[in-house]
């Protein structure tokens, strides 16, 4: 197909093989699609999934193919419709004032929003730069208020950074990594802006994110599925920043494992916190960059070759996470029950993990019906921490199967107070504290127990919970824990995170009017209104990775 055409108003580029036919992106089938009608007078926990168009593996429409335009986002937000919105929550205006007051231009032009806006604070450090994780939830609000242009000059602005030569002391990172973060210079006598970049050479323990560049991946989908633009993803631009960053984390070396070794302080997670080796946060979202990328890759002969590559990572990747680092109650019997020092491939205990080394937390936590993925596997090792962000995306991109998932939704429930509390909702489970604490985080005074990283309440994660909730059809819980949110964030200046065990106290150092604080809610508020809005963040199953075969009793009771 040479040059460009109009189908059903959307714009389809010529390429080898176009993202509609790798993503099943029907455009002209969903552009027909009716809106979803959600009565007002009916509460989501009377909902069924086939009214709520969960759109599971037995649906007959899915999240994965589903068009989600940005002209409706609901609860009085610019682009709402009175007719299908429900009763705007007083916070809803003030989110939305918030939000555009932390816009960042460059040359006139909206390119992302600061960490927070915080004047209160007296140490400004690197809240006022526009960080790629953080403005994840702003960008995904923006889409679903039908305002996508400041989406696609983060995405174009970050790929010219990604460009630039990188060096920490004298060594040179990979061409693929993708900045943390980054700020807009005015120079008001000459009238100019200019870009600074950090790629972990200012940041506080000087790490590199490595989350990054599959949060642009991430985001790059999420933009194509809200606007059905498919070219700015097939330009040689943006093929290029794929490949690159594929590059980085497909290569081969001397590791055993599908799993990708991080550093600690590599993620959302940047302090140290015990989460160097398999990350969770860190698989979860290259599983999900991984199968986002292969639905945009060109199949050209450059593409081709990457597509081949990440289909053998996929099988290997999902078998190994669902294998060895899902855990429930049957398999915590199992671990419990495991023999050491077991040599040849007809080991059980492959990695060779000391019962004994089970902290004891674990037993009255997990739940009888319920699981979860666990922090991090590796030799000897398993940190049995529950990790929010990791499962949320284990969910929303399949790594996690539809028993998994429903599994992890148990867990939650079950475990409420623990990991929701007053307030959505705990980065990690449970706190480290005393001697442990020392050794682990090196005295971070910022990660005292229930506090900041180290079992710290935090807002933002609050959209990603929604999302998973909607996906496996418990709109009520999302709901449940917005009340909550809504009872205290607004009038505490939207918080970064909240203290304390069941997250009742504004961090001790946490930034008021923290974007991602305001946009998660606001993602969340939208999501469950237009549910069809998960169709930019969500991935059903692929049917050509088999889940295991081993069953526990969570899936069957």
């Amino acid at each position: 197909m040479d040059g460009t055409k109009e189908m059903g108003g959307l714009r389809n580029v010529s390429s080898v093989c176009s993202i509609s036919e790798m993503d099943d992106f029907d455009l002209s089938r969903l552009l027909n699609k009716p809106k979803l009608n959600i009565e007002r007078q009916r509460s989501f926990d009377e909902r069924s999934l086939s009214e709520l168009s969960i759109g599971l593996a037995r649906g007959l429409d899915t999240y994965e193919t589903t068009y989600s335009p940005g002209g409706r986002s609901g609860f009085g937000t610019p682009a709402s419709s009175t007719r299908n919105s429900f009763e705007p929550h007083p916070m809803v205006a003030d989110a939305w004032e918030a939000l555009r007051r932390s816009t960042v231009y460059f040359r006139g032009q909206p390119v992302g929003t600061i960490a927070a806006y915080d004047h209160a604070s007296e140490e400004v450090l690197n809240y006022d730069q526009v960080f790629v994780r953080d403005f994840v939830p702003s960008a995904l609000a923006f889409l679903m208020n039908g305002e996508p242009d400041i989406v696609k000059h983060f995405l174009l602005k970050t790929l010219y950074l990604q460009g630039w030569e990188k060096r920490v002391d004298r060594f040179k990172l990979g061409d693929g990594v993708m900045p943390a973060s980054f700020k807009v210079l005015h120079d008001p006598i000459r009238k100019t802006d200019s870009l600074v970049a950090d790629f972990g050479e200012s940041a506080i323990g000087r790490v590199a994110p490595v989350d990054s560049g599959f949060w642009w991946i991430i985001l790059l989908r999420a933009y194509t599925k809200s606007t059905g633009d498919l070219s700015l993803a097939e330009t040689p631009e943006c093929q290029k920043g794929m490949r690159l960053i594929l590059t980085l984390c497909l290569s081969e070396g001397f590791d055993t494992f599908p799993t990708l070794l991080c550093a600690d302080g590599c993620s959302m997670i940047d302090r140290r916190m015990g989460i160097y080796g398999y990350p969770i946060e860190i698989q979860a979202l290259f599983f999900m960059a991984l199968r986002s990328a292969s639905s945009m890759l060109k199949h050209d002969e450059e593409g081709k070759e990457f597509i081949e590559r990440i289909v053998k990572r996929l099988h290997a990747l999902s078998y190994h996470m669902r294998s060895y680092f899902w855990l429930d109650f049957q398999q915590l019997n199992d671990i419990y029950r495991y023999k050491t020092e077991e040599y040849s491939h007809t080991a059980v205990n492959k990695f060779n993990v000391i019962p004994d080394s089970i902290p004891d937390w674990v037993f009255d936590f997990m739940p009888t019906r319920g699981g979860y993925f666990i922090g991090n596997v590796s030799p000897a090792r398993m940190d049995f921490r529950w990790f929010a962000l990791g499962n949320c995306i284990a969910i929303l991109s399949s790594l996690a199967t539809h028993e998994q998932a429903m599994a992890i939704m148990d867990l939650i429930e079950a475990r409420w107070e623990e990991l929701v509390g007053e307030m959505p909702l705990k980065i990690a489970y449970p706190a480290i504290e005393s001697h442990e604490w020392r050794i682990v985080t090196g005295c971070d005074p910022k990660n005292t127990r229930w506090s900041y990283h180290n079992g710290g309440s935090w807002p933002v994660l609050l959209w990603l919970l929604t999302a998973a909730c909607i996906k496996t059809g418990r709109p009520q819980i999302a709901r449940k824990a917005i009340d909550l949110a809504e009872t205290r964030l607004l009038k505490d200046s939207w918080p970064e995170y909240y203290d304390g065990k069941i997250g009742r106290y504004i961090g001790k150092q946490a930034r008021k009017y923290q974007t991602w604080s305001i946009a998660g809610y606001l993602v969340a508020k939208m999501m469950l209104e237009d549910p069809s809005h998960l169709g930019m963040i969500s991935l059903e199953e692929d049917r050509q990775m088999k889940p295991m075969l081993k069953r526990s009793s969570s899936w069957t009771c």
